[in-house]
């Protein structure tokens, strides 16, 4: 191990960026590389599920969409100064690859590895380039795209490589699926951190407009903040249909396999599991994400004739009945939805990015 190849892996501090990340590192590390984890102090603090042989280095950053009139104006010191020390450390450890994830923590690096001419991409793992990954998206040799199509600059070409899932969806991957019909059927509802009030407000009020005879064989799993939990429990208790309702569920690979319909946001790595799965899925995109990059998540899984979309403005409780309905009563047309959003499905995507890596290190 101490005397494999180096890769130097740029992310920032959220999941989005650090999944993806993680499962490349862990897959290196099989392969007998070294990885080193470039991150700031905010996301060495999500470096916890890396394995423990990742070095963690911290650089120094900083981001101009957050904090007051003084941070911004420090913010570009502090990414320079970050750029500094990782081009100082680039040079010195030469690097066989660097690889970025987005997140402005990741600057430092790519900008590094830019500048000695180290072999460099970028994984993006939305349907639209983030700001950073925007930024080096001409200045790396590869840019590796989780969602497909992917809107990128004039000139740029992408690698469709797909967003690496866990494990546990792994196991799952393309399991069989029990088209509705005249048993119990498990509807599953998570949305993620960011907005999913919307669905407490309309799932609920959407299952009691559903006609009788798919009401009364509905189970419900739905995430809800906690601070929505009471009311969402109590309305599926008055309209009599079974549910379980939490903050968070930790066995989502296992939930999404066992159900017959999933609605959610298309957060990138909700797509990716819903997908490698191959489940029939109602997404709602958060209207507030940047550059509307959730509608650019569900277009391939849409187009593929595997989920319908209900932009924000349209989601209401009948629009949003009428769709459950629609899958639901038709069993093959459930069936077919399916195996077309598998068909889309990239269980091979940390290979894929494995591919990437060792193609660029053998040019460099």
């Amino acid at each position: 191990m101490a005397d494999g190849p180096l890769l130097v892996i740029a992310a920032g501090g959220t999941g989005g960026h650090m999944f993806p990340a993680q499962a490349l590192a862990e897959a290196m590390i099989r392969k007998g590389w070294r990885v080193r984890l470039s991150t700031d102090a905010r996301g060495a603090r999500y470096a916890g599920g890396f394995p423990h042989v990742v070095e963690v280095r911290q650089v120094a950053s900083a981001t101009f969409a957050r904090g007051g009139v003084l941070a911004r104006a420090v913010a570009p010191f502090r990414i320079l100064g970050g750029i500094v020390a990782a081009t100082i450390g680039m040079m010195r450890d030469r690097p066989a690859v660097v690889v970025g994830f987005g997140g402005y923590p990741s600057i430092p690096a790519l900008a590094a590895a830019w500048i000695t001419r180290r072999p460099r991409m970028i994984h993006e793992q939305n349907g639209v380039l983030g700001r950073v990954n925007r930024l080096f998206a001409t200045r790396v040799d590869r840019v590796a795209c989780g969602t497909w199509p992917t809107s990128l600059p004039a000139g740029v070409e992408g690698v469709h490589t797909g967003n690496p899932v866990r494990g546990t969806v792994l196991e799952r991957a393309g399991a069989a699926y029990i088209a509705p019909g005249d048993y119990p059927m498990s509807l599953l509802v998570f949305g993620g951190s960011q907005g999913a009030r919307i669905l407490s407000d309309v799932v609920p009020a959407a299952v009691a407009l559903l006609p009788e005879d798919i009401r009364r064989h509905l189970r419900v799993a739905q995430q809800a903040r906690p601070e929505d939990q009471d009311r969402v429990i109590a309305a599926y208790y008055e309209i009599g249909v079974q549910s379980e309702v939490e903050p968070f569920f930790r066995d989502i690979p296992r939930r999404l396999s066992e159900a017959q319909l999933v609605i959610s946001r298309s957060g990138a790595s909700s797509v990716a599991d819903i997908s490698v799965i191959g489940r029939p899925a109602i997404l709602v995109p958060y209207a507030a994400a940047t550059a509307d990059h959730q509608t650019a998540n569900a277009r391939g899984l849409v187009e593929a004739g595997g989920a319908i979309r209900i932009p924000e403005r349209k989601f209401t409780p009948e629009a949003l009945a009428e769709a459950i309905a629609a899958v639901l009563s038709q069993p093959d047309a459930a069936a077919e939805m399916a195996r077309a959003a598998l068909s889309v499905g990239m269980p091979d995507a940390t290979g894929l990015l494995v591919d990437l890596v060792e193609e660029l290190a053998d040019a460099g």
